[in-house]
């Protein structure tokens, strides 16, 4: 995708004139599936399954229960749930495949030996590939396939690791985040895209082709969840979980839009988020959920809470139910809550309570299960009761690693190149390479890499670090030597220094200060006494303040978090691939200008959205 489209004023924000008049139209396009159609076979289907099931058995696929949080797997069987999942450290103790795969299998064994023996549809947050599968391709994050501006490689990440997660037996990935990040101290900001939403659509919907290709009923497809709706990019100060301010002209055009295109590509489910918009939680939001999400975009799919969100409604549990049922909820996660540690028990008995008396009607639990049960028919999950051993087997193969380098060489953004620092000479005799993040897996793939917040050091199997990339991949003879701290340089033909952020997810990852830390200065400082070239490689999941950092390196790339195919980053490093990627968020100089967003009053940003250097232009 190239440079935004001309930009039309809404309130305090510049917009692209193309998603204003498409977001304009309240009449929603054709979707594509076929259990989006009221007189498809999955309709059919889903219609003769409701009239079948008593009040309990509707309740039991309206939950939706953490792995880590199931007190007994016969409830599966007793309560007929709908769902599973495995949340943030959630995981089997066999966490390869072949482990996920009989862990899954179990689960859904017990599903099938209830009255109706409806399938489970298991998720879990695949959200840079299969990234709780120790092995899996780690692919770059969001942040990072949005700087490629290359659909249709973001579609091929997103079959990748469709098949990948299908090798597992699971079906259902929270995935992708259709989030509008506009503020760069937000720890989630690496999930998104960017910060256009036209950019953020494009990718989105390319994704979710991605997943469910070449349809649903299809072994290897896996069901989208487009997250998290709406708002959660654009929240005051960049909190997690916070407040966006603003108008709905505002909120519609910015952190609505994108959702369109993804419903028209057939996404078949979507997660609600934690959010509040205007001081209103939207796990509660009628409004947007029902009129707006439902009615005016004619979404068919089911919404899903995020996990334990209900509990942040205003009221006792009970009345958390009553309301985002009410509002449009169709299945709810239910890890844990405040003093009832496992209580899907207590969730199935309260809403039935709350139909019985009438507050919430049950024509709104048929229409919530009618669309939980078109979207399995649909996956025809009763033909997927195991794992394809040849598709476990493929986890990890060289062909998907294949697709995922790609995608890290086109994503790295080239932000400086004087003296021709890049690509690094063929000739040179040695490299040095400098910094604890250029040898480490970890800091590489960043957040939600098989443990939810991340870690550094080798945190999966496979895989190449950037030093050992280098390592590889120099002219034969060449010489590549390493220091954690920067020292050695001297006398090599040029230093590679890799600078990262530590690993981290939501919540723990906001930042009131983007500034790198002087221990990582340090690190620059020693390479830069040496007298040779310097080429900084950053590691982020957003712009960071580069302050004095941008004066100590003749070259510098936005490298994100690339996740386990280093090779990429070689690749482009020594020229056998020249850098493509342009910026999908505004690089602030300093704090004082974070928010900052293409289309602001004054914008001047360090580098604007869309910037991204080729080699010999400088």
């Amino acid at each position: 995708m190239t440079l935004p489209p001309p930009l039309a004023s809404v309130g305090s924000r510049l917009l692209p004139v193309a998603l204003v008049a498409a977001f304009g139209c309240a009449a929603h396009t054709q979707p594509i599936h076929q259990f989006q159609q009221p007189d498809s076979p999955a309709s059919r289907q889903a219609e003769a399954m409701l009239k079948q099931m008593t009040l309990a058995e509707k309740v039991g696929q309206m939950t939706q229960v953490d792995m880590a949080c199931l007190k007994d797997k016969e409830h599966i069987t007793r309560y007929a749930f709908g769902s599973m999942l495995s949340g943030g450290g959630s995981d089997p103790k066999d966490i390869t495949a072949q482990g996920w795969a009989a862990a899954y299998e179990d689960f859904q064994s017990y599903a099938l030996k209830s009255r109706l023996k409806i399938p489970l549809i298991y998720g879990i947050d695949a959200v840079h590939g299969h990234n709780n599968v120790n092995g899996a391709v780690i692919f770059p994050h969001s942040i990072a396939l949005g700087a490629t501006r290359n659909p249709a490689l973001v579609e091929r990440a997103g079959r990748v690791t469709a098949e990948e997660i299908a090798g597992t037996g699971i079906q259902w990935s929270f995935a992708p985040g259709v989030i509008v990040a506009r503020d760069e101290r937000w720890g989630r900001t690496y999930e998104s895209f960017g910060e256009d939403p036209a950019l953020v659509g494009e990718l989105g919907a390319a994704y979710v082709r991605g997943l469910q290709s070449p349809r649903l009923s299809s072994p290897t497809a896996t069901l989208a969840c487009a997250k998290h709706f709406a708002g959660d990019g654009g929240t005051l100060n960049g909190k997690d979980q916070g407040d966006t301010v603003c108008d709905e002209a505002t909120f519609r055009r910015l952190f609505v839009a994108p959702y369109v295109p993804a419903i028209k590509a057939g996404a078949g489910s979507i997660m609600v988020s934690y959010n509040s918009w205007n001081g209103q939680k939207l796990h509660g939001h009628k409004h947007l959920l029902t009129e707006v999400l439902k009615g005016e975009l004619g979404f068919q799919g089911f919404l899903v809470s995020d996990w334990a969100a209900i509990d942040q409604l205003p009221g006792e549990y009970q009345s958390d139910i009553a309301d985002s049922i009410n509002a449009g909820l169709d299945m709810i996660m239910i890890p844990n809550g405040p003093g009832t540690p496992n209580n899907y028990v207590e969730f199935i008995e309260l809403l039935q309570a709350l139909v019985k008396e009438g507050r919430v009607p049950e024509a709104r639990v048929d229409d919530a299960v009618r669309r939980i049960l078109r979207v399995k028919f649909d996956l025809n999950l009763a033909a997927r009761p195991k794992a394809d051993p040849a598709l476990t087997a493929q986890v990890g193969s060289p062909a998907h690693r294949a697709v995922a380098r790609e995608c890290v060489r086109e994503s790295l953004v080239l932000l400086k190149n004087e003296r021709n620092a890049l690509p690094l000479a063929k000739n040179l005799k040695r490299l040095h390479v400098a910094g604890a993040a250029a040898d480490d897996l970890g800091i590489q793939c960043g957040g939600w890499t098989i443990e939810w917040q991340g870690k550094p050091g080798k945190v999966t199997e496979g895989g190449t670090t950037i030093l050992e990339a280098l390592r590889k991949a120099v002219p034969a003879g060449a010489k590549v030597t390493f220091s954690a701290d920067g020292q050695g340089a001297t006398g090599a033909d040029a230093v590679v220094v890799v600078l990262g952020e530590q690993p981290y997810a939501e919540m723990k990852g906001d930042r009131a200060d983007l500034a790198l830390p002087a221990e990582d200065l340090a690190v620059l400082k020693q390479a830069k006494a040496a007298g040779v070239p310097v080429v900084l490689v950053l590691l982020s999941g957003r712009p960071l303040i580069l302050g004095e950092a941008a004066g100590l390196c003749d070259a510098l790339v936005a490298a994100w978090l690339p996740g386990t195919e280093g090779d990429g980053v070689a690749d482009v490093l020594l020229g056998s691939h020249a850098p493509k990627g342009k910026l999908s968020m505004s690089w602030p100089r300093s704090m004082q200008q974070v928010p900052i967003n293409v289309g602001d009053a004054n914008y001047d940003p360090q580098f604007p959205f869309g910037f991204g250097l080729r080699y010999g232009n400088r």
